[in-house]
């Protein structure tokens, strides 16, 4: 005779199968493309006469096959996450932010700013000002855009773009000219006491450049996560996402929205440039191209569903495989292109996710039909 569960243990059981089931609904396309984006890019490695195994063996053991190395991924695994997070929180409001570049290297440059300018201040206030003036720095940019298409209609799209060049030559001129530092291509570095501790400094291991920004950024995603789906601000933000007419005959203000939307997507992206300054780079450095944490998070986003879990998975995706590129070509004999051609198969089969509604809404329905 089998043995019936207590009642709290089933009710919790039922709670976490349900859990699973409604997960496993939400991302099984995202999976599939994901690995159709690699069987891609491992026939394409046959194709040049190399080995997927290989090759995924290299991506393997300089991600996670040591705990430098894991520490290392983390370092491009962070600002991914929160870019991620930027794109994904104002597409749940129906707006598509390419202006994240912008907002990523504005934020590198405030934060940095504030750390050379008043390197005396105390830690307890120069650390916690720095990383918020990056966010912040990042919110104004996105806001520029935002409020032009919340009054004026103006298309997001354009002004971002635009926003994202303006960002870039500006910076760059105030690196290379009002606050260039002798001797180096950039500014002056900020003080060792605001930099973010290392990884390896707290586990003890060998150097590496992954730092407790990670930190920040998972506890972004949990606080992106509980403003779209536990406060009020973050219903009104997905209603206008849906159906901002139907918004509007509800009651919601929908410019009101887009404008805070655009503020918080900027948030995030800025602080993923202040952790770059005060986690790796330790100054800001004159760019000879977009430093591109913005651009991989609109690939980010589009693998995570535009959900904060999916956003980390899909990072720690992205992060692996930047953080593999020197081990693919020196262990695996594969030019870096084959990285590149990858991540574009995974995002190509991702965007082209009605390929895989139509594979799997089409066979249940035969299964149904000849049922």
């Amino acid at each position: 005779m089998a043995t019936k569960l207590p009642t709290p243990v089933a009710k919790a059981l039922r709670v976490i199968f349900s859990g699973l089931s409604r997960l496993w609904n939400e991302t099984k396309i995202s999976i599939f493309a994901v690995l159709f984006g690699l069987l891609v890019g491992a026939i394409i490695v046959l194709t040049i006469g190399r080995s997927p195994v290989d090759v995924f063996r290299a991506v393997y053991s300089s991600s996670f096959g040591s705990l430098q190395g894991f520490f290392e991924t983390m370092a491009y695994v962070a600002p991914l996450i929160l870019t991620g997070l930027a794109i994904a929180f104002a597409f749940r409001c129906g707006l598509f932010n390419i202006g994240a570049e912008g907002q990523v290297i504005v934020g590198m440059f405030v934060s940095g700013f504030i750390g050379f300018t008043w390197p005396d201040l105390p830690t307890i206030i120069l650390l916690p000002s720095a990383i918020l003036g990056g966010a912040v720095a990042g919110a104004i940019w996105a806001g520029i855009p935002g409020l032009l298409k919340a009054k004026l209609g103006v298309h997001e799209v354009v002004n971002t773009i635009m926003m994202n060049h303006i960002a870039f030559y500006l910076v760059n001129w105030l690196v290379s000219g009002p606050y260039k530092a002798s001797g180096v291509q950039g500014t002056d570095a900020v003080p060792a006491n605001i930099r973010l501790t290392r990884l390896s400094d707290i586990f003890g291991t060998s150097a590496a450049d992954g730092h407790t920004g990670i930190f920040i950024a998972l506890a972004a995603a949990f606080i992106c996560w509980f403003l779209l789906w536990r406060t009020t601000t973050g219903f009104e933000v997905r209603a206008t996402g849906l159906n901002p007419h139907a918004a509007e005959y509800a009651g919601i203000s929908v410019a009101k929205n887009i404008l805070l939307a655009m503020l918080i997507s900027g948030l995030f992206a800025g602080l993923a440039g202040g952790i770059q300054t005060l986690g790796v780079r330790g100054r800001v450095l004159q760019m000879s191209a977009f430093p591109n944490l913005g651009f991989n998070g609109i690939a980010v986003a589009l693998i995570g569903k535009n959900h904060p879990l999916g956003v980390i998975f899909g990072a720690l995706l992205f992060g692996v495989l930047l953080r593999a590129d020197a081990a693919i070509q020196i262990q695996a004999d594969v030019p870096r292109q084959v990285v590149a051609i990858i991540q574009a198969s995974v995002i190509f089969f991702v965007a082209a996710e009605q390929i895989f509604h139509w594979l799997f809404i089409r066979r249940k329905k035969e299964v149904v039909v000849n049922d």
